[in-house]
C-alpha cells in the first residue's frame, strides 16, 4: 500500500484549475471541479502523451494532440481515438491539503 502524497493547500486552486504531481514516479494530474478534487494518471491512452495541458470541458478533459476526452472523475473514455480509461487515483483533504495515493498495486 504506497503512502498519501501531500500535493498542495485544497485552496490554492480555483475550480477548472489543475497541478501535475509525482506520485511514486506516475505524473497525476489533481483538478479541481465545482470545489471537489480528482486526481489521474497525466497520460492519453491513446497515444501515451500528457494530458493535463488540454482543454477542461466541465468534468471532461480534451487531449491536446488528437481530441480524445476524458472523465476527470472516473477516468472513462468518452471520444475516440482513446478506446482505453485513465487510472483514477484516491484523493482526501488532510488538515487543510489535498493528498493523493497509487492504490492501483494494494
Amino acid at each position: 500500500m504506497s503512502d498519501w502524497i501531500d500535493v498542495i493547500d485544497q485552496n490554492a486552486l480555483a475550480d477548472g484549475e489543475h497541478i501535475v504531481v509525482d506520485v511514486d514516479g506516475t505524473d497525476v494530474a489533481v483538478f479541481k471541479i465545482e470545489g471537489r478534487f480528482y486526481a489521474i494518471e497525466d497520460v492519453c491512452t491513446h497515444d501515451g502523451a500528457e494530458i493535463a495541458s488540454g482543454e477542461l470541458d466541465g468534468c471532461e478533459i480534451v487531449c491536446p494532440r488528437h481530441g480524445a476526452r476524458f472523465c476527470v472523475k472516473t477516468g472513462a473514455v468518452k471520444a475516440p481515438p482513446a478506446y482505453e480509461d485513465i487510472d483514477t487515483f484516491p484523493v482526501r483533504i488532510e488538515n487543510g491539503r489535498v493528498q493523493v495515493r497509487d492504490n492501483r498495486w494494494d
